[in-house]
């Protein structure tokens, strides 16, 4: 498959990088070229760089691995958006910034940037996807924690989109979760800032949930 990934930092190393080694066509598209064949030069399998209206014209899928901040701007600045698959990796916060205060300082500075995007581009069929975890958690080998393998929980409306970027995460070895329409993407937004608040403030986030068979509560009785 053709995927374009906007952008040249960790999320878009991590996750077109590893694409690329599960042999799908790769085009990267930043705002200084330069930084894009950089980073197509060292993920290599055949990636190719160049400006974020080049990838966006290239991909059948269109990663946005952008900061928040940037979004509006590369979106309202691309038509080649139109029509195409976008995943949206974003969350609207700055952990770095907020590291000091704690796992309190990580909040969000918007409530749901996919809502924005399908918005900006209507005729995109927006996903949210890859979100929760640090982009070094999808450069790594390790796809099983105690016996389970790693999830990634998706939210679009278009089932066909949903369908292609589960795809795309099983071929990174990767299960998909099928977690609702768009609608629901802010509360994977809402997850990220909590989950990733907690680890840094040295937190096991995954302690809080038990497992599915012990999951299930009971109604209360009227």
């Amino acid at each position: 498959m053709q995927i374009g990934v906007i952008g040249a930092g960790a999320m878009a190393r991590a996750l077109g990088g590893r694409w690329a080694a599960a042999g799908h066509e790769i085009y990267f598209g930043a705002r200084r070229t330069e930084a894009a064949d950089e980073l197509a030069a060292g993920v290599g399998y055949g990636a190719r760089g160049g400006s974020i209206e080049e990838a966006a014209r290239f991909g059948e899928v269109v990663l946005l691995a952008v900061p928040v901040d940037g979004l509006d701007a590369v979106l309202r600045a691309t038509p080649e958006f139109a029509g195409r698959v976008l995943v949206d990796c974003t969350n609207a916060f700055e952990p770095d910034t907020a590291a000091p205060d704690g796992a309190a300082g990580f909040v969000l500075a918007e409530d749901a940037v996919a809502e924005r995007i399908a918005a900006t581009v209507p005729s995109a069929q927006v996903v949210k996807a890859f979100n929760l975890c640090a982009a070094e958690v999808w450069a790594d080998d390790a796809r099983e924690f105690e016996g389970s393998p790693l999830s990634v929980p998706l939210c679009g409306d278009d089932p066909d989109a949903v369908r292609v970027v589960a795809g795309l995460a099983e071929d990174l070895k990767l299960r998909p979760f099928l977690a609702g329409g768009l609608h629901r993407a802010r509360y994977l937004e809402a997850a990220s800032v909590l989950t990733v608040g907690l680890w840094f403030a040295g937190y096991d986030s995954r302690a809080m949930l038990p497992p599915l068979s012990a999951a299930f509560a009971t109604r209360d009785q009227q």
